[in-house]
C-alpha cells in the first residue's frame, strides 16, 4: 500500500459544513488545533507533540485545496515544534525551563526583516510556479506564522500579537477557500490567542525577566 493510499481516508468527507465537505483531516486538525493553543496559553509542554500532529493533518488539508505555502509551512512547523519542546525544557539560564519575556529590539529587527524577505520571495514563487489564487496572502500568512511560532518557542510575549494578526487574515482566507470548519477554528484561535496574551502578560508581571540587549 502506498503512502497516498494510507492517507486517503483522512481526506475523505466526514460531514458537510455550509455546503462544503469537511474531511477527517480538517476535523481532527480542528480538535488538535484548539487543544494545542489552549495548552500553549497555559505553558504546558504537551502542546508541542500535539501541535506536530496538528500541523501534519492541516498540511494535508492545505495541499488538497492549493494553499501550497501553508502546506509547506507545516513541514517547518514540525521542526519548530521539536525545537520549541527542547527550548521550553532546557532553553533557560543553566539549561533550566524557559520563562516568559519580552521581545528585544534586536529580535524584532531580525523577525521583521526575515518576514518581509520571506513574504516577497514566497509571493513571487507562488505567483510564478503554482496555481495559487491568493499568492500574496498565502505568503504573508506563512511568513507571519513562522515569526509567531519562533517567538512562541522562545516564550516571547509579543508572539501572541503576531498570531492575532495572522488569525484575522486566515479567517476570511479559509472561508474564501471553502474551508468553513477551519475558518471557524481560527475564530476560536483568535479568542484563545487573546487569552494567551493576557495569561503570559500576567506571568511576566508577577515574575519580571530581564531583557537582554
Amino acid at each position: 500500500m502506498t503512502l497516498a493510499e494510507l492517507l486517503d481516508p483522512l481526506l475523505q468527507p466526514a460531514f458537510v459544513v455550509g455546503g462544503a465537505p469537511t474531511s477527517w483531516a480538517e476535523f481532527l486538525g480542528f480538535v488538535t488545533g484548539i487543544l494545542t493553543v489552549w495548552l500553549v496559553a497555559r505553558q504546558h509542554l504537551w502542546n508541542w507533540p500535539i501541535s506536530v500532529a496538528n500541523v501534519i493533518l492541516l498540511g494535508l488539508v492545505f495541499l488538497a485545496v492549493g494553499l501550497y505555502a501553508d502546506a509547506a509551512l507545516q513541514i517547518l512547523y514540525v521542526a519548530l515544534g521539536l525545537y520549541g519542546w527542547w527550548q521550553w525544557l532546557y532553553g533557560g539560564a543553566g539549561r533550566t525551563r524557559l520563562t516568559v519575556r519580552r521581545t528585544d529590539r534586536t529580535e524584532w529587527a531580525a523577525l521583521i526583516g526575515c518576514g518581509v524577505v520571506a513574504t516577497a520571495v514566497l509571493t513571487v514563487v507562488l505567483a510564478t510556479w503554482t496555481n495559487s489564487t491568493v499568492p500574496f496572502w498565502d505568503a504573508l500568512t506563512t511568513a507571519l506564522s513562522l515569526m509567531a511560532t519562533y517567538g512562541q518557542t522562545r516564550k516571547l510575549v509579543e508572539s501572541w500579537w503576531l498570531w492575532i494578526v495572522v488569525d484575522l487574515i486566515y479567517v476570511p482566507l479559509y472561508v474564501h477557500k471553502g474551508l468553513y470548519l477551519t475558518g471557524a477554528l481560527y475564530v476560536i484561535f483568535l479568542a484563545l490567542c487573546v487569552s494567551g496574551l493576557l495569561a503570559w502578560r500576567r506571568d511576566l508581571a508577577t515574575r519580571p525577566v530581564p531583557v537582554t540587549a
